[in-house]
């Protein structure tokens, strides 16, 4: 682990950035599972910071989503109720299609990239390649937008919900992911056409089916607290 930056604007930004991006790769990838205690003093520990660059990466992540800061109490990351997260896959299935037609009229030269994404995904079997997958494809096919608020919307929804999706996945019977990768190969035939109403349809039920699924699962949204002693340093 290296040593804080000089003190100074400068370096504890690059450090609250290095302390963010960690801990949001640990957060995507399941490591910190929602409900876990994030303790400022560990987190200094560990990186060899003030308390100040700590500060500004829950700061950060807060705004990504990814982790709820309670005044004067504390910072965990953030854990949905089922309702809520009914409520944010409601709102996706509205805004990301509208995303994706903004998008499709730029994404000519993707086409190709997510074509490969798509049957990458096909390939695996491993849960958290596949989900770096899937989230690559759709972040991906959403580039082509110009957008200064729907853009950073939908980012905010995928990873406030991503936990949720890794448990949607863990779910999938055959048959399912038959017809979650049928989807994706959909989704890259309506853009490779520039049929934007097509690929709208096709995203809305794919984002439907996964609340759907979850919604008979209420098991999932129970928080997981963990110690970030489990966090990779």
């Amino acid at each position: 682990m290296t040593a804080e930056p000089p003190p100074g604007e400068h370096g504890h930004g690059a450090t609250g950035r290095r302390i963010a991006d960690e801990l949001k790769a640990a957060i995507l990838g399941g490591t910190l599972p929602p409900g876990t205690r994030v303790r400022q003093e560990e987190l200094a520990e560990r990186f060899r910071a003030s308390r100040v660059p700590v500060r500004d990466a829950l700061r950060m992540l807060e705004a990504d989503g990814l982790v709820t800061v309670v005044p004067n109490t504390g910072a965990w990351v953030s854990h949905l109720r089922l309702v809520e997260c009914e409520e944010m896959y409601r709102m996706r299935e509205r805004l990301e299609p509208l995303l994706l037609s903004m998008s499709i009229p730029a994404l000519g030269p993707r086409v190709e990239q997510l074509a490969r994404l798509a049957e990458q995904m096909e390939t695996t079997d491993d849960v958290e390649h596949f989900l770096r997958l899937d989230r690559e494809f759709h972040l991906l096919s959403y580039a082509g937008a110009e957008t200064s608020v729907l853009g950073d919307t939908v980012k905010r929804l995928w990873n406030t919900t991503q936990h949720y999706r890794r448990a949607y996945t863990l779910m999938l019977d055959p048959v399912s992911r038959r017809i979650l990768h049928d989807e994706h190969h959909m989704l890259v035939a309506a853009i490779r056409a520039a049929d934007a109403e097509d690929a709208e349809r096709v995203l809305e039920g794919h984002i439907r089916r996964t609340r759907l699924r979850l919604a008979l699962h209420p098991e999932a949204f129970s928080p997981e607290p963990t110690p970030m002693t489990r966090t990779a340093s």
